[in-house]
């Protein structure tokens, strides 16, 4: 039975969809303008998830230029935009003018939203590959992400820096760099590891605005679970940067693994520092108390804790307390934060222990200095 424009995005079953491709789509969705809602963003971006997409959240209030600059370093197949403020007519071709500054006009451009059946034709004439109503289904919408990949070639020599050392991390994180690829490790490489819901991409985002702030350039690798049962990934760390007032200072990449497979960690590394780049930041997954394989990629790791994260017994357990160079207590604002950090004392040797508030800037300054100017 045919679907109408008004009827709602219904789910579909979780498996994997892009298993047979050359590589995993690579999806960034974004909401330009000033739509507040995401609450069907977030559906779309699980159900992509549950059927082996890679999906890059990048948040509300998005420009033109910060979705383009993030679809190039990101090196996706497809841009996923979600209009809702009847700006489409306004922001989607300039969202297509700033891919081609950026470099990356070949990137596909999706629309999706309240869009009037009169605006689709200049759309597409615009350059828009894909117009999604409402009633469109999930699996129409899967099917578009799949047929915009195309597997992963040189760029040409004259793409910007920043399209070529994103399209490199691509084929080094698919196990198909060259031997011959120039590499260089960088000044400094950090780590930043911690449980799950410990505010790392908060402390990452903050540590990346102050550099801006320094007139510093900084990279981030910023890695995310896999499913090992689709393929997909959700990949949402640089919501948490605020990409219209950092720009290009920040490259930021977001990758997929299972478990610490961190075997393309290496060259990931020396690529982002033969680009030229001092500074590398490496966001590890959640991790548990024996995730601990970072801090041999890595020259200092940081290890986040919060308030409620366990007990004395839990803090001297081996595991990832032991890898710390530097202890952060994140959240300091929440209860519990004074015994928290009296049970780090106890484990800390004499390490340094920082107390911050992601969220609000506070004492990122200082974990700033100590890690990427003193380190």
């Amino acid at each position: 039975m045919a679907r109408g424009l008004t009827d709602p995005t219904t789910a579909i079953e979780k498996r994997d969809r892009c298993g047979d491709l050359c590589h995993r789509p690579r999806v960034l969705l974004g909401k330009m303008g000033l739509d507040g809602h995401d609450r069907g963003v977030k559906l779309i971006a699980r159900i992509m998830r549950d059927s082996g997409i890679h999906v890059i959240y990048s948040g509300l209030w998005q420009t033109p230029r910060g979705l383009a600059i993030g679809a190039r370093d990101e090196d996706v197949d497809c841009v996923a935009a979600s209009m809702m403020s009847n700006s489409h007519l306004v922001l989607v071709p300039k969202l297509l003018d700033e891919l081609r500054a950026v470099g990356r006009p070949d990137i596909a451009v999706n629309v999706g939203g309240i869009i009037p059946q009169e605006d689709v034709a200049p759309l597409l004439q615009a350059g828009v590959a894909r117009v999604y109503h409402t009633g469109t289904t999930m699996d129409q919408i899967v099917e578009s992400v799949r047929q915009s990949v195309r597997d992963y070639g040189p760029l040409a020599a004259t793409v910007h820096p920043s399209a070529q050392l994103a399209r490199q991390l691509s084929i080094a994180h698919a196990g198909r760099l060259p031997a011959n690829t120039p590499l260089q490790r960088p000044k400094r490489v950090i780590g930043v590891t911690g449980a799950p819901g410990a505010g790392k991409s908060t402390l990452v985002a903050a540590m990346a605005a102050e550099a801006v702030r320094r007139n510093h350039r900084i990279a981030v690798i910023a890695f995310d679970p896999m499913s090992p049962i689709t393929g997909g990934a959700l990949l949402g760390d640089r919501l948490r940067v605020d990409f219209n007032a950092v720009d290009e200072n920040v490259f930021y990449r977001s990758l997929a693994i299972v478990g610490e497979d961190y075997r393309s960690l290496d060259q990931l590394i020396g690529l982002v520092g033969a680009a030229g780049f001092e500074t590398l930041v490496v966001e590890t997954v959640g991790a548990g108390q024996n995730d601990v394989a970072i801090r041999n990629h890595v020259d200092r790791t940081a290890v986040v804790t919060v308030p409620g994260m366990g007990d004395s017994v839990q803090m001297d357990k081996a595991g990832i307390l032991e890898i710390a160079d530097i202890f952060v207590a994140n959240k300091a604002d929440h209860a519990g934060e004074a015994k928290l950090v009296r049970e780090l004392l106890d484990v800390a040797a004499g390490r340094a222990i920082f107390e911050t508030v992601a969220t609000q800037g506070k004492g990122i300054v200082e974990l700033y200095e100590a890690l990427l100017e003193r380190g």
